[in-house]
């Protein structure tokens, strides 16, 4: 029989909570969305910037959850659990789940490539053992209680990103998921805004280090003029074991003869005198970079070699962050690459060295770039330093988006800027109607600007010509 996720008894000792008229006695899910639940489902009432769950706990209840997670004085009824504060309660599941937890867990942070380096993680260590990973980009003060809540007791690996836009996010959440191995990917140009520095976004990310379990260790990539803080910030914390990755000389885990193809990468890695040959079927220096992250975690978990490097062998690229797909006739197909997922200085440069080495299958190379959010005072010169990128990339037609690509489109050839768009619902008709098969589109920038529209609309229209 399937170990429930928790019991009623457990949720109740873990919360403080109090049971009003809940018959259920198991719970095997917990959803913080009412039309999105899991079997067996917990509903939990948090607040968010937008919606409060409280206002559908009703909607949950009807829906098939057996039970709601709701805070004190905001409503009654049956199927409640009531507590203090629903989050609290939530985070309180959390650290249930993380305490009575015997797997091997590890938490991801960096400017960029978190969430494909936890994606290759959990596809490493699903070849060994059962794996809980976060799901999408859920690695806020919500999304990370939520997803370590659903860690199951029987799993033997867990992998939990962490994201921040300024100081004092990562630590209370690495604290939260005690990492035995904690990962930085990088540190770049990302939530200036707020930060107003890179070395004070690589402080940031080094919070991380603040939960990691005693004896853990912490794995850096070395490709950034902020290795040192990260490494100050290490042995400050008592980290004993530092672990480094990436391009650089006198690494323990080194890049070594990369090759980017279209829609493949190869290097062999380094480590010591032992050298692996890593093969993905992905583009880009920075896809090489995060599987070497991943294969230097998968050995200190215990993980054999052939395992993991196999398991690579199969990695693509995620929806949103560099996903290919195809439409129309084989001989001439429309080529999108979607990038829409964010950006920032280091992921939009790399996403436009990976364009560079595309050739569109019979037509022309176009370009859309949205506006790299929370830049800060920065942002006008960041923007303009694309455009050399951009010419190196072969896109012969250029689309950009939002007021922040004026910097970008005043250091552009005038031929090669189709228009400048200020939002994405002026845009999405547009560059639809520029399209045919044969052509390749890469679409580019800030998940708040909301280039997702173009590839929804990419998809819809071009999949049913």
């Amino acid at each position: 029989m399937t170990q429930p996720l928790f019991t009623l008894d457990a949720i109740l000792a873990a919360t403080g909570g109090r049971a009003e008229g809940v018959s259920a006695t198991t719970i095997n899910s917990i959803s913080i969305d009412s039309r999105e639940l899991g079997p067996d489902a917990l509903f939990v009432a948090i607040k968010g910037d937008r919606f409060d769950g409280h206002d559908f706990v009703d909607t949950a209840l009807g829906n098939g959850a057996v039970a709601a997670l709701v805070s004190e004085g905001r409503g009654t009824g049956d199927g409640r659990i009531v507590v203090a504060d629903a989050l609290e309660g939530l985070r309180d599941l959390a650290a249930a789940a993380r305490q009575r937890s015997r797997a091997f867990v590890v938490g991801v942070t960096g400017s960029v490539g978190k969430t494909t380096t936890k994606e290759a993680l959990r596809l490493v260590f699903e070849a060994a053992g059962e794996t809980h990973a976060s799901i999408k980009s859920f690695n806020n003060h919500w999304g990370v209680p939520l997803m370590l809540a659903r860690l199951p007791e029987s799993a033997q690996f867990g992998v939990f990103e962490m994201g921040m836009n300024a100081p004092d996010e990562i630590r209370p959440l690495s604290q939260l998921v005690r990492p035995h191995v904690a990962v930085i990917t990088n540190v770049a140009a990302a939530h200036l805004e707020k930060l107003g520095s890179l070395e004070n976004i690589a402080r940031a990310k080094a919070e991380i280090f603040d939960g990691v379990e005693p004896g853990g260790t912490v794995v850096l990539n070395a490709d950034h003029p902020q290795i040192t803080i990260l490494l100050e910030a290490a042995a400050a914390a008592g980290i004993g074991k530092i672990v480094t990755y990436g391009f650089a000389r006198g690494v323990d885990w080194q890049i070594t003869e990369p090759e980017t193809a279209a829609d493949h990468s190869f290097a062999t890695v380094m480590r010591g005198d032992q050298a692996y040959s890593l093969v993905l079927g992905v583009s880009g220096r920075h896809m090489l970079s995060n599987a070497t992250a991943a294969l230097a975690v998968s050995h200190l978990a215990g993980i054999e070699a052939s395992v993991a490097l196999r398991s690579l062998a199969g990695f693509g690229a995620q929806p949103g962050r560099g996903e290919r797909l195809s439409f129309g006739p084989s001989d001439k197909p429309l080529l999108l690459i979607d990038e829409s997922y964010n950006a920032n200085t280091a992921s939009m440069g790399a996403a436009l060295d990976v364009f560079a080495s595309i050739r569109a299958p019979d037509g022309r190379k176009v370009l859309v770039l949205g506006d790299m959010l929370e830049l800060g005072a920065a942002a006008g010169a960041l923007h303009a330093g694309l455009a050399d990128a951009v010419k190196n990339s072969g896109a012969e037609r250029v689309y950009l988006v939002g007021s922040q690509m004026a910097a970008l489109a005043a250091n552009l050839p005038s031929g090669i800027v189709a228009v400048h768009f200020q939002a994405v619902a002026e845009a999405v008709d547009v560059i639809i109607g520029d399209l045919a098969y044969g052509d390749a589109i890469m679409v580019k920038g800030s998940n708040g600007v909301g280039l997702s529209r173009i590839v929804a609309e990419i998809k819809s229209r071009f999949a049913q010509s």
